[in-house]
């Protein structure tokens, strides 16, 4: 984000604290100032129970521990960006200050009419020729505020200490085409044995080989093995062959893969190592429906886990679900059409299989629970395979909020298309989906699987490509 080695003064706008609270701590040797406009907002949006009033009050907070810390009567001056305890950033050797707007910037000087992102930018112009020598950045994530500021000569940058990563296209996609050559490279260090009806290999990884605990590696071409990546160790990787649920009386709950992908993604979901998969993919991959259908096969058939809860951001209303009549489950209902459409297709015996009896929807849904994200804080999910749908909504924080909800025996299962996000100021770099993929690659218990092939029909795929 830094553009100069010079020291800088950032303005931060409201939706970039709101969005991070602790903004105010990571622009490293460089001052942070807030305009009077930025703290009436957050006064005006610390009222409520959703996580942009959670982080208005954790503004305040730090605002209020700071101005403590160093008393008021040094304001004037500047305090100094003390880090708090248990604040899980990085240290720098040298901190700047925390600036206020002490005076009223000149809305008249801006040549624009008074409101609060004209506020700010008068209040840059002003603090601009208070310090004629130092850079003033503009930080907001608001895109027409940054398009004013731009007009009136003022830099102005996005918030991007939270992203993921810097480029999309790099996200680590859970699955590698070998080289042709891969059997010959490690005929030397290949060691291979079979046991409980299952393959493995043990080999050395060679230098352009970065693979991920459970990562799924395969040779291009129709029959040729699959495999996945179980442990590395000391630069030794131990690799199975994969389940084929491609087609024969080896399915999950009536359900065949239809192509590699899909296969892999069936291989993580059944897998009881495995605690927290991730299903990447766009409209029509088969991500609600493998998901579910491993859910049913583990809770009805292996009793593995108690029951199926399934939960997802209501972004399309953008506030609570309380004034929606009937229970929790019914309020989630209008958001849940993905759950009917694919329990449709596994609950009919005619399409569903060969597990030989009428399953009923009814007997599904028994083992179904809808849950609102809401209120998932404070609960803890023990022996639960819980589904998160349209998980690309999340923030960073809200996902964590959700994993930590795990208890023992519980297996999360997060799906989502980053083409598809609803929620203000996420991106495909920011969003908490992408940023649970990157992080969790290298843990030896999750798995991720980006689906690239659609599987609705002729219409869909023809519509998804032309229109």
């Amino acid at each position: 984000m830094m553009m100069s080695e010079r020291k800088r003064i950032y303005v931060l706008d409201t939706n970039v604290l709101m969005h991070d609270p602790t903004a105010l701590f990571r622009f490293e040797e460089h001052d942070v100032f807030i305009p009077m406009t930025v703290l009436e907002e957050l006064d005006n949006g610390k009222k409520g129970t959703s996580e942009v009033a959670r982080n208005a009050r954790q503004v305040s907070r730090f605002i209020n521990e700071l101005i403590e810390a160093h008393g008021a009567e040094r304001i004037e001056r500047g305090l100094k960006l003390v880090r708090p305890k248990g604040l899980n950033l990085r240290r720098e050797s040298q901190i700047g200050r925390l600036l206020f707007q002490t005076s009223a910037g000149d809305p008249a000087k801006s040549r624009m009419k008074v409101m609060p992102d004209n506020q700010i930018l008068a209040s840059i112009v002003a603090l601009h020729q208070q310090h004629p020598q130092t850079d003033v950045v503009l930080v907001s994530k608001d895109i027409n505020l940054r398009i004013k500021a731009s007009i009136f000569g003022v830099p102005a940058e996005d918030y991007e200490n939270d992203r993921a990563l810097d480029d999309f296209s790099l996200l680590y996609t859970g699955h590698t085409e070998l080289p042709s050559d891969f059997w010959s490279k490690h005929a030397k260090d290949l060691r291979s044995w079979s046991e409980k009806g299952h393959t493995f290999y043990e080999l050395k990884m060679r230098k352009n080989e970065d693979w991920s605990p459970h990562q799924c590696l395969y040779l291009a071409g129709e029959d040729e093995p699959e495999f996945r990546v179980l442990s590395i160790r000391d630069n030794i990787a131990k690799l199975q062959i994969l389940d084929d649920f491609t087609g024969g009386s080896h399915s999950v709950w009536g359900i065949h893969a239809r192509n590699r992908e899909q296969n892999f993604a069936l291989n993580a979901l059944m897998d009881p190592d495995v605690d927290f998969v991730t299903l990447l993919g766009t409209a029509g991959t088969g991500k609600t429906l493998l998901a579910l259908a491993a859910g049913l096969a583990q809770v009805m058939d292996q009793q593995r886990y108690r029951e199926i809860i399934m939960t997802r951001v209501t972004v399309s209303v953008g506030e609570d679900i309380g004034f929606l009549p009937g229970t929790e489950e019914e309020k989630m209902t209008p958001w849940m059409g993905a759950l009917t459409d694919n329990l449709e297709v596994l609950a009919n015996p005619a399409e569903g299989g060969s597990w030989g009896r009428a399953a009923t929807n009814d007997l599904l849904a028994s083992r179904i629970k809808i849950r609102s994200m809401n209120f998932m804080r404070g609960r803890t999910f023990l022996s639960r395979y819980v589904i998160v749908d349209e998980a690309q909504n999340l923030s960073p924080k809200q996902m964590k909020t959700l994993l930590t909800r795990a208890g023992p025996g519980t297996k999360m299962v997060c799906l989502g298309n980053v083409e598809q996000i609803d929620t203000p100021y996420l991106t495909e770099t920011t969003s908490g989906l992408t940023y649970a993929v990157d992080r969790f690659k290298n843990w030896p218990h999750s798995a991720h699987i980006t689906l690239r092939r659609g599987e609705r029909s002729r219409l869909a795929d023809f519509a998804s490509e032309s229109l």
